[in-house]
């Protein structure tokens, strides 16, 4: 389901390939916004800036999830798992660093965030 403009009122059905598009689109646009991404040192972030940043996180977590669950074979036919691996461990240590993420929003990956952060305690 997409929302337009935030407003639950205008749900629609589509796919998941146009829900990527349509949510790469609108984090670019709360990225490159000045008001909420400001890029001048004397402009301070909005109040709702973390609020903000939790829900790209955990919109851009739902593209994950869905790669890894319908995708995966796809990448390693074209032996790009690794790369995959490798930017969402990246996202995961990012997202769990700063709480940007419930964990109960994590559940679709947690067992394998799980080998991830064991992994990365064996080499600390």
């Amino acid at each position: 389901l997409w929302a337009d403009r935030d407003e639950t009122k205008s749900l629609r059905h589509i796919s998941a390939g146009a829900y990527i598009d349509f949510l790469m689109a609108w984090v670019s646009a709360q990225l490159n916004n000045e008001l909420i991404f400001p890029t001048r040192p004397e402009v301070p972030f909005p109040s709702k800036f973390i609020k903000i940043v939790k829900i790209i996180a955990k919109r851009l977590f739902r593209v994950y999830a869905h790669i890894y669950h319908s995708h995966f074979h796809h990448l390693m036919s074209l032996e790009l798992e690794c790369h995959f691996n490798t930017s969402f461990k990246h996202f995961i240590f990012f997202v769990d660093k700063f709480a940007l993420i419930e964990t109960k929003e994590l559940a679709p990956l947690a067992e394998l965030i799980r080998q991830m952060k064991e992994r990365r305690q064996k080499h600390t």
